[in-house]
């Protein structure tokens, strides 16, 4: 299976309208999902477990399959690097939550390290064991995409976080891990 070029939305501004896909259910895998983030001019790596990863100055989205058969899923996680501290966990949950009520995805939530930081993790999944339109699962791999970036920038504005010139904006070179 191919992805025409023309399906899939741009980044800048309106989505472009969506040519019908080939007749039937297609079922996704990653390198389905590796020749999209080509096509979107987006660098990514294969970590140690075999996840595709693209790679941000400030975080890392991963693209996963799990499951079997009727039951399989295709993930798109995002593992935000920013340390937060333990006493900011209060501030931090209700800017989650209200991140979580206003959109649809990523749905974010915290995880707490051992060493007392806490991190953010943004998800949406797809179930794909029965296949999926093709034009569906392109857009909605791309929106998940801008909507992780989109995230890391309420986030910043949000909180009054700094930011690296374009860190949010430009995948990075360089080895990704799962962060967990």
């Amino acid at each position: 299976m191919s992805i025409d070029p023309s399906s899939i939305p741009n980044f800048g501004g309106q989505p472009e309208p969506q040519p019908q896909g080939p007749g039937g259910p297609v079922l996704p895998d990653q390198d389905l999902v590796k020749q999209l983030l080509e096509q979107m001019e987006l660098k990514y790596v294969i970590d140690e477990e075999g996840d595709l990863a693209a790679p941000w100055e400030q975080f890392r989205t991963y693209f996963m399959f799990r499951g079997e058969d009727e039951h399989a899923v295709f993930s798109v996680r995002t593992f935000y690097d920013r340390p937060h501290q333990i006493e900011d966990k209060a501030q931090l949950l209700e800017s989650v939550d209200d991140w979580n009520r206003r959109t649809l995805w990523p749905k974010v939530y915290t995880h707490t390290h051992d060493d007392g930081t806490v991190r953010l993790i943004g998800e949406a999944q797809m179930l794909i064991g029965t296949g999926v339109d093709l034009n569906h699962f392109v857009s909605s791999t791309v929106s998940w995409v801008r909507a992780a970036i989109e995230f890391d920038k309420w986030l910043v504005e949000q909180l009054g976080l700094e930011q690296e010139a374009d860190g949010a904006e430009k995948p990075q070179d360089g080895e990704a891990d799962s962060g967990e």
